[in-house]
């Protein structure tokens, strides 16, 4: 074998297990909360049975969409009343809402806004059915709306196929309340990337919302 000979069997073998640990490695990230602060004057504050106005800023309006469906459906699940503005105008920043928003959610009666702020956290770009031998360069950078991860080569690359690069998005939630505009929860969600942005998004309300609930706010 070409590789063999010229990089030797143990060598061969040792990038080969470098590529499946990295494979393995990604298999096992999960949705997470990788921070959060809650408020303790609000401590034992529940929303269940009160209408929580539900906003969310994203870079599409296609995103803003499925994000307010899925954080107004995990809502509802955990026993609030989601309320969804008509006025596609509202947005969740600067924390802990803007004066527009705040007219909403009162005009709606709501006792609480629940606003996300959806973005791209990171994106990883896969070589694709590329051969790649030795331990090469990489770069990275990360934060909030615009980290990045990309892969350099590894030694010597044999590509058979094109690189795709895939996007992991994170929420920034805050939970305001409507009486006293005060910040009573945020927390930043994370999750891997991936191709389907739709199920990305649902897993960020789903544990976004659960993170509020377990904080005592649903």
């Amino acid at each position: 074998m070409v590789l063999e000979r010229i990089f030797g069997v143990r060598g061969l073998a040792t990038a080969l297990l470098i590529g499946s640990g990295a494979g393995m490695m990604a298999g096992c990230a999960t949705t997470q909360v990788s921070v959060q602060w809650s408020d303790p004057e609000f401590a034992g504050r529940s929303l269940r049975g009160e209408k929580v106005l539900v906003v969310c800023d994203a870079p599409d309006a296609a995103i803003r969409g499925v994000c307010q469906d899925q954080v107004a459906a995990q809502v509802r699940a955990s026993g609030a009343a989601a309320v969804i503005s008509p006025d596609a105008g509202l947005t969740v920043g600067p924390p802990p809402a803007n004066d527009k928003t705040l007219a909403a959610a009162r005009a709606a009666g709501a006792k609480a806004i629940l606003g996300s702020t959806i973005g791209p956290d990171v994106t990883v770009v896969s070589p694709g059915s590329s051969i790649g031998i030795g331990v090469g360069g990489a770069s990275s950078s990360g934060g909030f709306g615009g980290g990045s991860v990309r892969g350099g080569s590894v030694g010597i690359g044999f590509p058979v196929g094109g690189g795709q690069a895939t996007t992991g998005y994170a929420a920034n939630m805050v939970l305001t309340d409507v009486a006293t505009v005060r910040l009573m929860w945020t927390g930043k969600v994370t999750t891997p990337a991936s191709q389907n942005v739709s199920a990305q998004i649902g897993e960020l309300a789903r544990v976004g919302v659960e993170a509020a609930r377990a904080a005592g706010f649903f």
